[in-house]
């Protein structure tokens, strides 16, 4: 496999291994924590079972598209995300979002890193202490983003399976166990279908890291949309049960609290420990992801200096930084890109952009492209209902109270308004040329 920027893409990857990366992918072991956001999205506003469950598969299908088809340009240019973003915004406009992705996607690695240590824990106590478990996950995360492809197959051959076993036993056991679930509305939908999409469209930034590697386009966008919907869906679901279990207030409290029903459960130790085992694909996409990113900025510098560099850093700030929420997090995420993905995909796949994209170390600069991202990024602020950090919504509440709509939320809201303004400035540039 290339080490450099400059190196041949081996196209190697077919749809089941698409697939299992992704639905491996899906499955997170605070996603279960995550129904707790799903249920409740607004605080006050509890959904019916139905409601939840409708809206994850909505939010999934949704996300996943998107991510499906910020996957294509991958495989088609045979260049990783960030490098892609050179045909949007042009070389140096694309470090922009370049440096947010690399900022992000630490984060979240070293939020993997601290996942695995308390699942780990919540198997064997603290026989082992926390520091020991985040050098390991750490030292099995750089391993694996050295030999990426390798890693994937991994996946494909052997963690998939026990990943479905160890899913299936959980949901028998729970839905034997857990009181059933009545109360609740409808009224609260839309942003729980908003927080679902968040949790998917989060893997837009390095859709296209993997699936450069894809056989074919029909194999990488399958392979997302197929695996991860699924996954997304059974995990959530059966979050839904764990959180009834472990008790909504201890997991709004520590969201490592829903760890022990999995643990309780007849050989449950066993079975969870595969699932921990799993979470560092998680670790491993947010630290490759990190890697081919800072290519972008410096492509002829070797990606396994880079792997090992992250993994050290990951390492530091799972030792130094406690994670207790990433709900907030997930909102941001989304607004910044949401609307980056609608810009793409208008340019990319209505206006042509396909045939003539860019990615070399001199893309000119195209201005234009920031403007429909700006106005997108806004757009979801307005529309989304899903509460962040307080100083900043209120910022945006006087504006969302004037356009509110029980149906719309702020993925949609950003998309629409991104991919129309990118409509209309393609068109304006089209006519002037002409």
């Amino acid at each position: 496999m290339a080490l450099t920027l400059d190196g041949a893409t081996p196209k190697t990857l077919g749809v089941l291994d698409q697939g299992a990366l992704w639905a491996n992918l899906a499955v997170s072991l605070l996603g279960f924590s995550g129904a707790l956001l799903l249920l409740n999205p607004l605080g006050d506003a509890p959904l019916s079972l139905a409601a939840a469950l409708t809206a994850t598969a909505v939010g999934s299908l949704i996300g996943t598209a998107m991510v499906g088809l910020s996957a294509i340009p991958g495989t088609q240019t045979g260049k990783p995300a960030m490098v892609l973003l050179r045909g949007l915004f042009g070389a140096k406009l694309s470090y922009i979002p370049t440096v947010l992705n690399i900022v992000q996607m630490i984060g979240w690695g070293a939020f993997e890193l601290w996942v695995i240590s308390n699942g780990a824990m919540a198997i064997f106590g603290t026989a082992v202490p926390y520091a020991v478990w985040v050098l390991v996950a750490g030292a099995v995360t750089t391993a694996l983003t050295i030999w990426p492809l390798g890693a994937i197959r991994l996946l494909r051959r052997y963690v998939t399976i026990g990943v479905i076993i160890a899913m299936v036993w959980f949901a028998v056991d729970f839905l034997g166990k857990a009181p059933p679930q009545t109360g609740g509305d409808w009224s609260a939908f839309a942003p729980a279908v908003d927080y679902v999409i968040a949790l998917s469209i989060s893997w837009v930034p390095l859709a296209a890291d993997f699936a450069r590697h894809s056989r074919s386009s029909r194999a990488a966008f399958t392979g997302v949309v197929g695996g991860y919907t699924l996954a997304q869906i059974a995990c959530l679901g059966l979050g839904v049960y764990a959180v009834a279990l472990a008790g909504a207030s201890a997991v709004a409290a520590n969201s490592t609290a829903v760890f022990a029903p999995f643990v309780a459960a007849p050989l449950g130790a066993l079975f969870f420990a595969i699932l921990v085992l799993r979470e560092t694909d998680q670790s491993f996409a947010n630290v490759y992801s990190t890697t081919v990113s800072l290519q972008n900025l410096m492509p002829r510098v070797d990606r396994r200096i880079f792997s090992t560099a992250i993994g050290v850093l990951t390492v530091a700030i799972a030792l130094a930084v406690d994670v207790t929420s990433y709900g907030a997090f997930l909102g941001v995420i989304g607004a910044v890109f949401v609307p980056m993905f609608a810009v793409l995909a208008v340019d990319y796949f209505l206006l042509g952009g396909g045939t003539r994209w860019n990615t070399a170390e001199n893309a000119p600069a195209r201005w234009s492209m920031l403007i429909p991202w700006a106005l997108g990024f806004a757009a979801y602020w307005v529309t989304t209902g899903t509460p962040t950090v307080e100083a900043w919504d209120r910022i945006w509440l006087p504006l969302r109270e004037a356009v509110r709509q029980p149906w719309m939320n702020g993925a949609l809201g950003g998309a629409i308004v991104a991919a129309l303004v990118t409509l209309l400035v393609g068109l304006v540039g089209r006519a002037r040329a002409k």
